[in-house]
């Protein structure tokens, strides 16, 4: 595999507004994600930015940035585009797609979800990792990965992706972490792709992927990294990051 690592990355955040800018000890929060991806030594890494101050605070950094079309509809969207302008020769077969809202994201993760990849047959890889907080269980803002697990319950298949409380009955339930490693024919074929329905009712994007027979790998991890959302989040991420 040859990877290549993106973070899309926006303004129009409802909940957070410039959330990619936002002052992290002295550091957009970009940056800080643009790092992590660095550290964990898989490939080149670039921003895929919607606005022109992402682009620059970025390359104020010395990192790369790609200017993306800003009213493209998703961070999926968004990285294909940047990776047609940065590998016309398609020297990259893997693409890793990183939220640029995870300051605090540990490389080794990013690594975990490359080997699920490289060690299956599938077009796409994820994680997943077991909800510890009760409350979590029926918050529709955690998304549960409904997983078929190998006999040692640290690599699976993915069933469905749901807000919902999901499976019924006792046993652990599982957060989605959402971050992707791609086949790169597979991103393509996924973009091209009309938004399914079941995507659409749950506003869950993966959910395309599986409407479509698209294989998705699995890897478990221990914790779910911190994702800034929210003031309150970003507060408590300055709090862990200073």
């Amino acid at each position: 595999m040859n990877p290549i690592l993106l973070i899309p990355a926006r303004l129009a955040s409802t909940r957070l507004p410039a959330k990619p800018l936002a002052d992290i000890g002295g550091v957009p929060m970009i940056v800080r994600v643009l790092r992590q991806a660095e550290a964990a030594g898989l490939g080149p890494v670039a921003v895929a930015a919607g606005e022109a101050e992402i682009a620059a605070a970025v390359e104020a950094a010395g990192g790369r940035a790609v200017l993306t079309d800003p009213g493209l509809p998703s961070g999926s969207d968004r990285i294909h585009a940047a990776l047609e302008e940065l590998d016309p020769d398609r020297r990259h077969d893997v693409v890793i797609n990183l939220q640029g809202d995870l300051p605090a994201l540990d490389p080794a993760q990013i690594r975990a979800v490359a080997a699920a990849l490289a060690d299956s047959g599938a077009d796409i890889a994820t994680l997943a990792a077991e909800i510890v907080d009760p409350a979590e269980r029926d918050n529709p803002s955690v998304v549960k990965a409904v997983v078929a697990w190998d006999r040692d319950a640290k690599r699976g298949r993915a069933l469905y992706f749901t807000r919902a409380t999901a499976p019924a009955g006792e046993g652990p339930l599982f957060h989605h972490v959402g971050i992707y490693a791609y086949r790169r024919d597979a991103l393509t074929r996924f973009v091209g792709l009309p938004p399914s329905p079941l995507e659409v009712r749950e506003k869950l994007e993966q959910l395309r992927a599986l409407e479509a027979n698209m294989s998705i790998a699995v890897a478990r991890v221990d914790s779910v990294p911190l994702s800034v959302d929210t003031q309150a989040d970003l507060e408590r991420a300055r709090k862990i990051l200073s």
